[in-house]
């Protein structure tokens, strides 16, 4: 298998609106195990959210808002909500997703500061929601040309603060690695076969960059990562 050019055709499991319920709900829930080993959150955090974060408090503007869009079982947040928490910092975590079948799985997950939605970007906004950051993982590689340009635009609009999108780099480095490190996690789970897909779906940096445009800034924060970042203009 070839990959050097993203395969736009392959489509995840967990994408399928008839898929098996238990097995998308323990893929969403083992998503808290994965993600931590692998999505480079904690670095992310140290980096760009907590300064932002830090900075706000000190100027005495109250309980930050920081929003993450297409949030899956939430697992994102309580990570990151349990950083926030260790550096006491006031944070209001929202998850929109509008997935019912993924609001439901963290909405029972019952986080620490944190709410869910199910709902998309595009509602949000013309909703006038704003917020103090907004960040996602792992959704820029399931989106058509169109949909990405409309989902950036939306996170754009719905804060003055840091965007930061984190996705999977494409790499056969990371293909043959999650291929096996997967498998203890895999059974019962979509996430061997989406893993795999996901990374075939997925960019590489320059990619990236030049799919998203000018405003943007395309990091590695770690190995077989890609990370956007972007200031909000609301």
């Amino acid at each position: 298998m070839s990959l050097r050019e993203r395969d736009t055709a392959v489509r995840e499991l967990m994408d399928d609106p008839d898929c098996d319920p238990d097995r998308l709900a323990a893929t969403l829930r083992r998503f808290r195990i994965v993600n931590r080993l692998v999505a480079a959150w904690g670095g992310v955090y140290r980096d760009h959210l907590r300064p932002h974060l830090v900075a706000r408090q000190r100027e005495g503007r109250g309980a930050a808002r920081v929003l993450d869009l297409g949030s899956g079982g939430g697992d994102v947040i309580a990570r990151l909500a349990g950083l926030a928490r260790r550096d006491g910092l006031d944070v209001e975590w929202v998850g929109a997703d509008p997935d019912p079948r993924a609001h439901a799985v963290a909405s029972a997950a019952a986080i620490p500061g944190a709410r869910f939605r199910c709902t998309d970007s595009g509602t949000l906004r013309a909703e006038g929601e704003v917020f103090d950051a907004v960040l996602s993982n792992h959704v820029l590689h399931h989106l058509a040309a169109d949909e990405l340009a409309a989902f950036a635009d939306d996170s754009l609009a719905l804060t003055d603060g840091p965007v930061l999108h984190g996705d999977i780099a494409r790499s056969p480095a990371a293909y043959g690695l999650y291929a096996v490190g997967i498998t203890p996690l895999a059974p019962g789970t979509f996430l061997r076969t989406d893993g795999l897909r996901s990374i075939r779906r997925s960019y590489r940096t320059e990619e990236l960059a030049q799919a998203l445009g000018p405003r943007w800034r395309v990091e590695t924060p770690a190995a077989f990562r890609v990370l956007a970042v972007g200031t909000g203009r609301a």
